[in-house]
């Protein structure tokens, strides 16, 4: 009893912290609430644990690297880490201003809505991934996409909450990792709603494909409904540019499958794209999650 008594009121008061923060962003410039993010975590990161893996990802995906760039690049990450979550919060404010999102390859853009299709945009967490569903929604075209929840249940009604502020179709969406967000897809696909994955993340369920050369798990199953319904796979890259603002690089759909092609073939291919993207800007991508554990 009184361990569930200090769990509730923990929760309480981590609730209460974030959202002073929240309210105290709301009023700041969009600039300087990245600068406070990407300052503090700076500050903060390089003396946790997690900075162990953050070494360890930029080894793996720079092997040849000496020491000091390494160390450069780790706390690079944490600068962009700490934008990321602090901008999360601001984030209605940072789409509503066109200045700060620039768009290439709007072109498959404009022939995904001329054509009425449904489609499957790829991404990975680099720069700040957040933007990535309400700047495809904002640009009109419908979009479903997946979210960890977060586990104090309090946070995760607000951020949630922030997150279908961004968004401005009535049909876009948002819908929690898990059973339930395997039948939201599905549901959204069958009301010819486009998908939006980040797909760099370990999944326990996946299949053993090579990332830099590591055998690591991934999850394929996106491939598997690409076929079923006849789905075009665009890959999305997410740059984060000097003055914090963003660019999402629309890349040309993917060749339509071969069916004597197997799906991890497939997401190999995939994966050389993600690599390309990784080596290009190495401190934008999520480092601080295990991925070749």
């Amino acid at each position: 009893m009184k361990n569930s008594y200090f769990f509730k009121l923990r929760i309480i008061l981590e609730f209460i912290l974030v959202y002073l923060v929240y309210l105290i962003l709301f009023f700041l410039p969009i600039t300087f609430v990245s600068y406070l993010g990407g300052s503090l975590f700076k500050l903060i990161g390089p003396h946790t644990k997690t900075n162990n893996i953050v070494r360890k990802n930029l080894s793996t995906i720079l092997p040849n690297e000496k020491d000091s760039e390494i160390n450069r690049l780790a706390k690079e990450s944490w600068i962009n880490t700490g934008k990321t979550f602090f901008e999360l919060l601001i984030l209605p404010k940072i789409i509503k201003k066109n200045y700060k999102v620039k768009i290439e390859g709007k072109k498959y853009l404009e022939q995904i809505k001329a054509n009425n299709e449904k489609v499957i945009f790829i991404s990975i967490h680099q720069s700040n991934w957040e933007i990535l569903l309400p700047s495809i929604d904002i640009l009109g075209v419908a979009v479903g996409g997946i979210y960890r929840h977060i586990n104090n249940p309090y946070i995760d009604k607000l951020i949630l909450r922030i997150r279908k502020k961004s968004v401005f179709s009535n049909n876009s969406f948002y819908t929690p990792k898990g059973k339930k967000s395997a039948k939201d897809i599905i549901d959204g696909i069958n009301r010819d709603i486009s998908i939006v994955l980040l797909i760099d993340q370990k999944d326990s369920a996946g299949e053993f494909i090579d990332l830099f050369n590591k055998p690591s798990k991934t999850q394929i199953g996106f491939i598997k409904i690409a076929r079923k319904h006849n789905m075009k796979i665009i890959p999305v890259e997410n740059i984060r540019d000097k003055n914090d603002s963003f660019k999402l690089k629309f890349y040309p759909p993917l060749k339509k499958f071969n069916n004597n092609v197997s799906d991890k073939e497939i997401m190999k291919e995939i994966h050389n794209i993600v690599e390309k993207w990784i080596k290009s800007h190495p401190s934008s991508w999520f480092l601080q999650h295990n991925r070749f554990s």
